[in-house]
């Protein structure tokens, strides 16, 4: 946290519960922001991870889906796909004007 937010002075400790005129009766502790603010960082590469790890497993399963379709299923999909992106290759270079 910043040194400008700090609500007493730095030299200024708490030291019990008759040492504030604002009956505050927690503990000094200097670095009591500094877990949450490193947190946010290791937080974020866990959401990261995990996602990651999501994605392969939902990858992995629809594979193994697709390889036992047969294969005039394969065919429609195979189709399905080429259209859809040749409709999202139209579309994109319509807002482009490509």
């Amino acid at each position: 946290m910043s040194e400008s937010f700090r609500a007493t002075p730095p030299e200024q400790q708490w030291s019990g519960p008759n040492s504030s005129s604002n009956g505050y009766q927690g503990a000094y502790a200097p670095n009591a922001g500094s877990s949450y603010e490193n947190d946010s960082e290791g937080n974020e590469a866990g959401k990261a991870l995990l996602v990651g790890l999501l994605g392969g497993l939902v990858s992995a399963a629809g594979y193994l889906v697709y390889r036992r379709l047969p294969e005039e299923q394969k065919q429609r999909l195979h189709a399905q796909v080429r259209t859809t992106i040749q409709q999202r290759i139209t579309e994109i270079r319509q807002n482009f004007n490509i």
